[in-house]
């Protein structure tokens, strides 16, 4: 496999990674157990802002990588890869963001509240990007030796 087929799958991995933990993050402020001492001083916004530098960020870096690498001939497979990444990244941000109703008042902060949406547009972007690099397929010039 080329370099930019395996920056795509590992964005993928990405992807899956950053909405794997932000559900967990919002299940758990919405599942605080009562016994949980320190529950009223917890605060979700650096653990948000880690996730999002260890997963989504890098996670965009690779697609965009694997795009550029990618986009003068076009590629079926990678495109399909990065949209693959993007429709993950958008069911897990409306997964957190059908969570938001449950999660109690002192939890909602304005990244908590804020996050799944400015997400969800940056899967859309992914998608189209995605499907730009799927649709243009180029061919590629063929060799004369004689």
């Amino acid at each position: 496999m080329a370099i930019e087929k395996w920056l795509a799958v590992t964005s993928v991995a990405l992807f899956a990674m950053f909405a794997g933990e932000m559900i967990s993050v919002y299940n758990f402020m919405v599942n605080v157990p009562e016994d949980f001492d320190f529950a009223r001083s917890f605060s979700a916004d650096p653990k948000i802002i880690q996730f999002i530098s260890i997963g989504v960020a890098p996670a965009g870096i690779l697609a965009a990588v694997a795009f550029i690498m990618s986009k003068k001939y076009g590629s079926r497979q990678i495109g399909v890869l990065i949209i693959v990444g993007g429709i993950i990244l958008l069911a897990g941000m409306f997964v957190c963001y059908a969570l938001l109703e449950d999660i109690e008042e002192i939890y909602l902060t304005d990244a908590v509240k804020i996050i799944p949406i400015l997400f969800m547009t940056l899967s859309f972007a992914v998608i189209g990007i995605g499907a730009y690099l799927a649709k243009n397929i180029k061919k590629r010039p063929k060799k004369e030796f004689f």
